[in-house]
């Protein structure tokens, strides 16, 4: 027995069919249909997810309407899995329910009809063998309608040229107790034509949704600034590093990049060059963030689509100033290094030449020899100390340690002797010491350090400190550590260079002190040695025109087993 519809709504179904195919056709024609600019830059895909998933629904309903069917389910074929999938939207079928329906693509008339890609027609769905393993029980099924899901790809002809297998779609129970016929198996198979399709273009607009996400959380986690600019000349993109570079919020997306660049021109002209097919090369362009300069390299390039549309030029902003500083200070150490080792080695050649004429004709008396010898030893000491700082300097940087070698150490007798030995290298200056309390008998550090380091920081006193200036070493007992401070009367440090006068190679260059050299190693060491050596703490205090102190302070005890732990 058949039930026979009336011819009118027959044709209003098949009229809703080809409603629902053209609504199939606009979804692909624009796929992108409803995006939104958000505030981060970033396109959000909510409203075209939700209409195709909306189309899919509304088809599913139609597909039950027209064969009459109590449960429509669309099944999907997960590749890793192994398994068709129930997935939504699902008719006559909750989604406790779908969640559970899943069959391995080997097993049921599920699998049969996906592996074989023809539909299966079952009549008596509780004794067909061949529904064992599809688990309809779950959905009191009598009878149903297996049909597969086909992605067809098609030539400009329109000729199909490729079919892709993604699933199979189930109509389960015919109602007022029919069964399925031919005619309901050919409008499946049409309709699951449009199904296929519909969840095929969903799977791949949420693969490029989710792909160009993970692109924009990738421009915006880099540490370089990146921009794009269209061309039409607003900024259409920029990174979180670039809108920190230019002090922008958010709201710089979409407008005038002349606008919010009118203060780099050379910036502008270079996208400008780029947008016109230039190739250029990259420039360097100076910036104030926080107060302080920085220079940044650009580099740009113009982009263009996989049908060479023009879509603006990219530009990739990298911070360079400390490189810059490097390569300005290791040219200056070279200069003053030239310089350091020059004037001993002059010194040292001249008087050795001196005696070496004088001595056939006794031309020097004693007194001059030993004068003149003295000389070349004096200078001989210092070519020794700034061959120990590059040594020194250079196994820092290879990441060894220079071994200490600790011992009970009398620090005030240590003080006197570094003073009254500085103080015969001068005779221009004062070296005075203030103690300002009994400081104790011994303490624990490494002798020759701790005399390296008072040594270096009253040479470094010494050479700013103006002719007829003091000089102080100052020193109090705190009980547990021990404070000392080198003083001098001399020009001074800006505050903007207070926070690097401990790193290697830096000196601070200005009309006063570019003639007094320095290889720009010394505060470097001492801070190693006191940090590293002694477990303490080093810092300046200056103001410009008055003088500076250097501070440390070290622990009167130290750890000997731990400290050498820390230094192997």
């Amino acid at each position: 027995m058949s039930v026979v519809m009336d011819p009118n709504e027959l044709e209003s179904l098949r009229k809703r069919v080809t409603e629902l195919e053209a609504e199939l056709a606009q979804l692909r024609a624009n796929p992108n249909a409803g995006m939104t600019k958000g505030q981060e830059g970033t396109m959000e895909a909510a409203t075209p997810i939700t209409e195709g998933e909306a189309t899919l629904k509304r088809l599913v309903q139609r597909i039950a309407m027209i064969l009459q069917a109590d449960k429509i389910v669309i099944m999907f074929h997960d590749r890793e899995k192994g398994e068709l999938i129930g997935i939504p939207p699902a008719y006559g079928v909750d989604e406790a329910i779908l969640s559970r329906f899943r069959v391995r693509a080997t097993q049921g008339i599920s699998g049969e009809v996906f592996r074989e890609g023809e539909p299966i027609t079952v009549h008596d769905a509780i004794t067909d063998p061949r529904t064992e393993g599809d688990h309809i029980a779950l959905l009191g099924v009598n009878n149903l309608i297996t049909v597969p899901l086909v992605i067809e790809k098609r030539d400009d002809e329109n000729r199909v040229i490729d079919k892709t297998m993604i699933g199979v779609l189930h109509a389960f129970n015919k109602r007022h107790n029919e069964e399925f016929n031919d005619e309901d198996v050919r409008l499946l198979e049409r309709m699951a034509k449009n199904v296929g399709s519909i969840i095929a273009n969903l799977q791949l607009y949420r693969e490029v949704v989710e792909e160009r996400e993970e692109l924009l959380q990738t421009f915006e986690s880099l540490t370089a600034g990146l921009m794009l600019v269209a061309p039409d000349g607003h900024i259409s993109q920029a990174n979180s590093s670039a809108r920190a570079v230019f002090g922008w919020g958010n709201e710089a997306i979409g407008k005038v990049a002349g606008d919010l660049l009118g203060n780099q021109p050379t910036l502008l002209e270079l996208f400008a060059k780029v947008q016109s097919g230039q190739e250029c090369p990259s420039i360097e362009i100076d910036i104030v963030i926080g107060g302080s300069d920085r220079i940044y390299q650009v580099q740009a390039a113009q982009v263009k689509g996989e049908d060479q549309k023009d879509l603006g030029v990219v530009s990739i902003l990298s911070d360079i100033t400390e490189i810059k500083n490097i390569e300005r200070m290791k040219s200056s150490f070279v200069a003053m290094a030239s310089h350091e080792l020059r004037t001993p080695l002059t010194a040292i050649k001249g008087f050795s030449s001196t005696l070496l004429e004088g001595v056939d004709d006794d031309m020097f008396e004693k007194e001059e020899q030993k004068e003149f010898l003295g000389i070349v030893v004096h200078e001989c000491d210092r070519l020794r100390r700034l061959i120990d700082d590059l040594l020194n300097t250079s196994r820092i940087e290879a990441g060894e340690s220079l071994k200490p070698s600790y011992s009970e150490v009398d620090i005030t007798q240590l003080i006197y002797k570094v003073q009254k030995i500085q103080q015969q290298s001068t005779t221009k200056h004062v070296i005075k010491v203030a103690i300002e309390n009994d400081l104790p008998p011994l303490i624990v550090g490494d002798q020759d350090k701790l005399d390296q380091s008072l040594t270096n920081l009253l040479n470094n006193a010494i050479k700013y400190a103006p002719e007829g200036g003091d000089v102080t070493i100052h020193a109090k007992n705190e009980g547990d550590t021990l404070l000392i401070g080198i003083e001098d009367q001399g020009l001074g440090i800006p505050k903007d260079h207070l926070g690097k006068v401990f790193e290697k190679f830096h000196r601070v260059n200005n009309e006063d002190n570019r003639k007094i050299y320095g290889t720009g190693l010394g505060l470097y060491l001492v801070k190693h040695l006191i940090e590293s050596v002694h477990m303490g703490t080093i810092w300046a205090e200056s103001e410009v025109g008055v003088g500076s102190t250097f501070w440390f302070r070290i622990p009167t005890k130290i750890d000997i087993e731990e400290a050498n732990r820390l230094n192997d």
